[in-house]
């Protein structure tokens, strides 16, 4: 796979404003403006680190780790601020999600916090009520220990869990902490909504948002629709 990202398919207009990309060197000819580090999404992209996948990973596993890419990229926060991040995804998905992102960062959507989910041992109850925005993590579909969640091909996201939550087919909210974000008639900030800033950029990207299911999945964006 090239990773040469969104940046050479966008040729100079959100990379202009948004993006800043390192994982390859742009087309002859391409240039990409400078501007301010804290602007732009700068985002990096690697092989993963064993470090990085942890417990997320296990033998037997759909994808292996050589198919795995951590994208290392920028976000703003709830407090106004940019922050750094991290996301393990597969790399056939690398270009659309950097794509995706960088439509959110330059709406200026917040984002809780973003990091793989290593950090929380693989458990992906732990990662959602902490509000962690992540990718890859080969489990099974919550409530359906029977079959694999898309997370387990590292194409699927669930962002700002809290804010959107998933619901079960009980009407259970997951996380718990996420239930006052069950009326979605209201929007607040770090927020999915049907027409908002990240729907659009997911769906300009050919992804599916979890949110038009039933039950929905508000924070759950995949490119496969499962």
């Amino acid at each position: 796979m090239s990773h040469r990202l969104a940046c050479a398919v966008l040729a100079g207009t959100l990379c202009a404003t948004a993006l800043s990309c390192t994982a390859a060197k742009p087309e002859a000819g391409f240039r990409i403006a400078p501007v301010p580090a804290a602007k732009t999404l700068s985002a990096h992209v690697t092989a993963v680190p064993r470090e990085k996948l942890g417990a997320t990973y296990r033998p037997g596993c759909p994808v292996p780790p050589a198919r795995l890419r951590l994208v290392t990229m920028n976000h703003w926060g709830f407090d106004g601020t940019v922050h750094r991040g991290e996301l393990v995804v597969h790399e056939d998905v690398v270009d659309p999600v950097v794509r995706a992102f960088g439509g959110a960062f330059a709406a200026r959507f917040p984002i809780r916090r973003m990091r793989v989910t290593a950090e929380y041992g693989g458990s992906d109850i732990a990662a959602m009520a902490d509000d962690n925005t992540s990718a890859f993590n080969c489990r099974p579909v919550t409530g359906d220990p029977g079959r694999l969640s898309r997370h387990a091909w590292g194409d699927a996201i669930d962002i700002n869990p809290v804010e959107n939550p998933y619901v079960d087919v009980r009407g259970t909210s997951h996380p718990a902490n996420g239930r006052a974000y069950l009326d979605r008639g209201r929007a607040r900030p770090g927020m999915i909504t049907p027409e908002g800033a990240v729907t659009r950029v997911f769906r300009e990207a050919g992804w599916y948002w979890g949110g038009r299911w039933s039950p929905p999945d508000y924070q759950h964006f995949s490119a496969e629709g499962g």
